[in-house]
């Protein structure tokens, strides 16, 4: 199988990113294609003698991890986490970003808030100017959730139930639906519109990330990674 040069990127990024992660710390796992590769580096290094704990974003990590034999805790039982790595769909130069196309962002906004350093990892076509072209995902609760479109769309906020490939509706590890709203001029006041949204009966989270990013690390396609602060 060849790789495309995005997957090699990442699987650069991702390694870079890994060499972070010392013994005796408290790591969390993030979320996608690019925290697979993280992941996948980690297991490398702990089969080389690095002496870690974990917590997972989502089960689909958690199962990478603990099938690579990494010790995966639940997030209740440690009291604080050293680093977290995990990747976006969207980050702006103040380091704002949006996540959850890999349907996480709960979980991912819970560990990255609980976390002493957070360390985002992404291919340079993820930084944008503005946010918003990827459009938002946003976590709400089943019950109701009808009643909480319609108060989306009365703030003129529209987007469409994220579905699985069997046309059921898409579930988070958290048993919540994802609509995924659509930005017709992108978003140019992200903290306006996560209060817009976060203020609605039935919004559990939104995808937006504000003031939680301590490093950036941006793989280039000839090569290079660059380091953002």
């Amino acid at each position: 199988m060849i790789e495309s040069p995005s997957s090699s990127v990442k699987q650069r990024v991702a390694y870079a990113a890994a060499e972070l992660v010392q013994s005796g710390m408290v790591v969390g796992l993030g979320t996608g294609s690019t925290a697979f590769y993280f992941i996948q580096r980690l297991i490398e290094r702990a089969a080389e003698g690095l002496n870690i704990l974990t917590v997972a974003t989502s089960q689909r990590s958690a199962e990478q991890a603990h099938e690579g034999g990494l010790k995966v805790l639940d997030v209740n039982e440690v009291k604080s986490i050293d680093l977290t790595v995990d990747g976006a769909d969207e980050i702006d130069p103040q380091n704002r970003m949006i996540k959850g196309g890999g349907g996480a962002l709960l979980r991912e906004k819970i560990i990255a808030s609980s976390s002493k350093k957070m360390v985002v990892i992404v291919d340079s076509s993820k930084c944008v100017e503005v946010l918003g072209a990827f459009g938002l995902p946003v976590e709400i609760v089943p019950f109701g959730y009808k009643q909480t479109i319609r108060a989306m769309k009365a703030k003129g906020y529209k987007g469409n139930l994220r579905q699985q490939n069997d046309g059921d509706l898409y579930h988070t590890d958290n048993g919540n639906y994802l609509i995924d709203l659509q930005f017709p001029d992108l978003c140019h006041d992200a903290e306006k519109t996560h209060q817009n949204l976060i203020s609605i009966p039935g919004v559990v989270e939104t995808g937006f990330f504000f003031n939680l990013v301590s490093q950036v690390y941006i793989g280039h396609e000839d090569g290079r990674i660059e380091i953002r602060t």
